[in-house]
């Protein structure tokens, strides 16, 4: 659950950091178990910040802080306590409001994390990953998904159903799902990977491939390429209600649903905005199929020589392969 907004609002507003000497300004908060927390603003930028003091840990020299065109992410020293400090700080273009719902989510994460007893170190890394998720969030817009990618996100998460369904462990199951984190297939599995594609067309079952990787198997074996078709009616469910299910399934595991939370921000999903996703859709037709050297695709090992990149659709209807069930997919990956 997120930290309340009003004790970073108000801390912040009791800050000024516009003096002309460079320096932070801060007011202590409550602590997310043992990592510190305070507010501040920091000289002359005025911009709001939090900073968190992880105890007993280092930061690695191989780590990357994640960075945002609305925020950034920098080690700092506040004082001279002998914590690990990183501040989150607006960017003087980043909107004050995502801001805001970015420090509480971020914060409220690591609350749940650290009540769990949740050791330090993997705190900070749970504190990069929320981070990086919101980074996704922001490079992809931050603003609602448009209807191409929301039926694409329904038709990754019903697969996601489906896998939780099939016995696979929850933060095994969430944890596979890698397509928001921009991965060469949907969810990785075992030693293999699963491609989604949703669609609304009644007319054929119509794929739209991205990319000359997407359906390439020479990283991953087996690959199965996942159709689902939905329809529109009043019977179906609308996003955020397919979202609250995946969230009651993972209600007893802390770490499944810490990971679901992040994934969906990397997808591009805001809760705030579920009100605005009014479609409903019911699952009318699912096809897995497994991606063999007969499968109609386009690879960079497939086309001739100076084609570095290519979009095509292909009739999944038409493409041939057996359409076998989800189970006996996960039982080839080694899943279950």
């Amino acid at each position: 659950m997120a930290r309340p907004s009003d004790e970073f609002v108000m801390a912040w507003s009791s800050l000024s950091g516009d003096d002309s000497a460079p320096g932070w300004h801060t007011i202590a908060l409550p602590s997310a178990g043992s990592v510190g927390l305070r507010a501040g603003r920091r000289s002359p930028d005025n911009a709001e910040a939090i900073l968190l003091g992880f105890p007993s840990v280092q930061l690695a020299t191989s780590e990357k802080l994640p960075e945002g065109q609305g925020f950034a992410v920098e080690q700092t020293e506040p004082d001279s306590t002998d914590r690990l400090w990183l501040a989150l700080t607006r960017r003087a273009a980043g909107s004050t409001e995502l801001f805001l719902a970015m420090a509480c989510d971020v914060v409220g994460a690591l609350d749940e994390s650290a009540a769990n007893g949740t050791g330090d170190a993997k705190l900070l890394q749970i504190f990069i990953k929320r981070v990086g998720a919101w980074q996704e969030f922001m490079r992809k817009g931050s603003y609602l998904l448009s209807p191409e990618a929301e039926i694409g996100l329904v038709g990754e998460l019903t697969v996601l159903r489906t896998i939780i369904d099939g016995a696979v462990p929850l933060a095994v199951a969430v944890e596979s799902w890698v397509g928001p984190l921009d991965a060469r297939q949907d969810f990785e599995l075992g030693t293999g990977a699963l491609e989604v594609k949703a669609t609304l067309s009644a007319d054929g079952f119509p794929a739209r491939i991205g990319s000359l990787d997407q359906l390439d198997d020479s990283i991953r074996q087996p690959l199965f390429l996942v159709g689902v078709r939905f329809r529109q009616n009043e019977s179906g469910l609308r996003l955020p209600d397919l979202i609250a299910a995946i969230r009651k399934s993972c209600s007893d595991d802390a770490e499944a649903e810490r990971l679901f939370s992040e994934r969906l921000l990397a997808a591009g999903y805001f809760d705030a905005h579920a009100e605005r996703y009014a479609r409903r859709f019911a699952l009318a037709e699912t096809l897995v199929i497994e991606v063999q050297d007969d499968f109609p695709r386009l690879t960079f090992g497939r086309v001739p020589a100076g084609i570095t990149r290519a979009t095509y659709e292909i009739d999944l209807g038409k493409a041939g392969g057996d359409n076998v069930t989800t189970v006996h997919a996960l039982k080839k990956l080694g899943a279950i």
